[in-house]
């Protein structure tokens, strides 16, 4: 998500784009699970640990997988709700290791010893991203690869190209390995989208920050409703979608560590956009995509 700004930037224009907002969904709310969602130390500024379980609760969250920052964040939360949350390994200590995280020779060997203490269900979010990071052959990202395939754990990965290539390339690599997409890939159609799930059958992807907010993904129309690419997609592969809030706000900055996060405090706003576009789906299709998916892909049926 926070990528997007970087690329406005790099282009010389605003980064931030506002166009009318679709209306989201009031009824009474449905159990929800939410696959991507940070817990962060300048996020308890604004919010602390009971009042984001509150937060979970009002929200109808049932299943909630969180990235810490530093990673043992995550088991703070999830010792407050154990039955909700799943705790996944978080690679990120420090400010700078979103975009230099695969030169560190240590990281391989801190992940393997987070996994062995069977706290942690996964391993993420992990960033690769044109202009930071290229290769996934590099044998820090192979090897985080590998361990996830090792524990049968799975990887929250977030792209950002403009082709479903590399993607693709480092997913048929590694096809013992379980991949969850973060955002469909950010910027991606739903025709590149469509192709990565054609040519692995080791990827699930979730729809986070893919809202008018955000990753400005255009996937729905005035109505709210899914546009006819996305919904036949969503359609077709029905059993390998999920949705989540990605809650980190503001977006205006590329990676605002040192100032407060809000994203917590958006939670209801990020859910209900989903909630809204759901709403027109098939009853059997919108639960999968809601929250038996996620409950398959997680262990949790």
């Amino acid at each position: 998500m926070i990528f997007r700004n970087l690329f406005f930037f790099c282009l010389g224009l605003p980064g931030i784009v506002f166009w009318p907002l679709p209306a989201v969904a009031e009824t009474p709310a449905a159990p929800l699970a939410d696959v991507h969602l940070h817990w962060k130390w300048n996020q308890k500024e604004i919010t602390s640990p009971r009042q984001a379980i509150d937060l979970l609760r009002e929200n109808r969250v049932t299943l909630a997988v969180v990235t810490g920052t530093p990673p043992e964040l995550a088991l703070e939360l999830q010792a407050l709700a154990p039955d909700t949350v799943i705790p996944i390994y978080g690679i990120y200590r420090i400010p700078e290791e979103w975009s230099r995280w695969h030169q560190d020779p240590q990281l391989l060997e801190r992940t393997r010893e987070a996994l062995q203490s069977g706290r942690y269900q996964g391993i993420g979010e992990i960033h690769l991203i044109g202009g930071f990071i290229s290769d996934w052959r590099n044998p820090v990202i192979s090897g985080l690869f590998e361990l996830a395939a090792e524990f049968d754990l799975p990887v929250l990965v977030h792209t950002e190209f403009s082709r479903a290539d590399y993607l693709i390339g480092f997913c048929q690599a590694h096809a013992e390995t379980r991949f969850l997409w973060a955002h469909a890939g950010s910027i991606l159609p739903p025709a590149e989208v469509r192709r990565a799930l054609e040519s692995c059958p080791n990827l699930w992807v979730e729809l986070s920050a893919r809202d008018p907010w955000r990753h400005l993904a255009r996937r729905i129309d005035e109505d709210g409703k899914l546009k006819p690419g996305w919904r036949t997609l969503v359609m077709d592969y029905a059993e390998r979608f999920m949705v989540g809030s990605d809650t980190v706000w503001p977006v205006e900055q590329l990676n605002p560590w040192d100032e407060p996060d809000s994203g917590w405090q958006e939670l209801h706003r990020f859910l209900a956009f989903h909630r809204g576009w759901m709403a027109d789906l098939p009853t059997d299709i919108a639960r999968k995509i809601r929250l038996d998916n996620a409950r398959v892909f997680f262990g949790r049926q």
